[in-house]
């Protein structure tokens, strides 16, 4: 899973990229490729000593204060330079007619943007790695913001969780597959999230005015949830690993799509007439670090 955060970069005429990390319910598309015309030229070698982010799809480079960043570079149809930094590193995505030195110009004006998601995005990598799961007994990983540890009892039947919450014994062999427990787990997950989930928006639609033609569960690797102007909404499943709040933050957000599919001053009225401190929850699921499920 991947977050992708965007920065739009209008040197001649007015446009808009918005984003919210792992959580986009508006009907944003991402920009057409098209074929690669002009564009920056790649600099001299890059010298070991400076640190480098490189792009698996990197075709130019260019040196930003003490980094060098090689970065991949789309010509597309759009009004303005429009550049993402996600896991994988930056791209750019700029119109035909805007010049190499244009581009280069907002590269350098936004260098300080550029460089600290760089590195936010290294740091969430490593995170991630540490967090990867074993899956086997006594593997602990979160649930509603609280660790969970797996208990593994091939005597207990189906799927029980402790009366405090704290574990969740599976009827599996302990010297079972890791693949087959993983699978009950996620199995039983993805039916407290539908339960949960339906539970708050039930909660929340009223209070927003809202109405919702059908919930279900989304397992998108760069969102947390969307929704469309049919009334039908999808949350992540995964979303059970974090606290109510956070969960009830995703919830509202989406549900506040349904009145104003942007990101206008308007919608956050919205989501704020029902949570107030929504903040806080956006916040936590922006540097929020999940357990690695590969």
């Amino acid at each position: 899973m991947s977050d992708r955060t965007p920065e739009t970069v209008t040197p001649v005429s007015s446009g808009e990229q918005m984003g919210l990390p792992w959580v986009d319910g508006a009907t944003g598309k991402e920009p057409h490729s098209a074929a690669l015309a002009q564009s920056p030229a790649m600099p001299a070698p890059t010298q070991p000593d400076i640190p480098v982010f490189r792009h698996p799809q990197a075709e130019h480079e260019v040196r930003l204060g003490d980094v060098i960043v090689a970065y991949e570079f789309q010509r597309v149809r759009r009004r303005s330079i429009g550049m993402v930094v996600s896991s994988e590193g930056l791209s750019v995505r700029a119109p035909r007619w805007v010049s190499s030195g244009d581009i280069e110009t907002a590269l350098h004006a936004k260098s300080r943007w550029i460089c600290n998601k760089l590195v936010e995005q290294r740091e969430r990598a490593l995170k991630q790695k540490a967090s990867r799961i074993e899956w086997q007994h006594g593997a602990v990983l979160p649930y509603l913001g609280e660790p969970l540890t797996l208990v593994l009892d091939a005597g207990a039947k189906g799927v029980r969780l402790s009366e405090e919450g704290t574990a969740l014994t599976l009827g599996l062999n302990p010297d079972v597959a890791s693949n087959l427990i993983g699978d009950a787990f996620q199995a039983w997950l993805k039916k407290q999230a539908k339960q949960r989930f339906d539970a708050r928006v039930k909660h929340f639609a009223p209070l927003m005015g809202v109405s919702v033609s059908r919930i279900s569960l989304s397992s998108a690797r760069t969102r947390w949830g969307s929704a469309s102007v049919d009334g039908s909404i999808r949350l992540h499943w995964r979303l059970m690993h974090f606290a109510d709040h956070v969960i009830d933050y995703v919830v509202v957000h989406e549900l506040a799509h349904l009145r104003e599919m942007n990101h206008s001053p308007r919608f956050w009225e919205v989501v704020m007439s029902v949570m107030p401190g929504y903040e806080k929850a956006r916040e936590q699921l922006r540097h929020a670090v999940i357990p690695d499920w590969a």
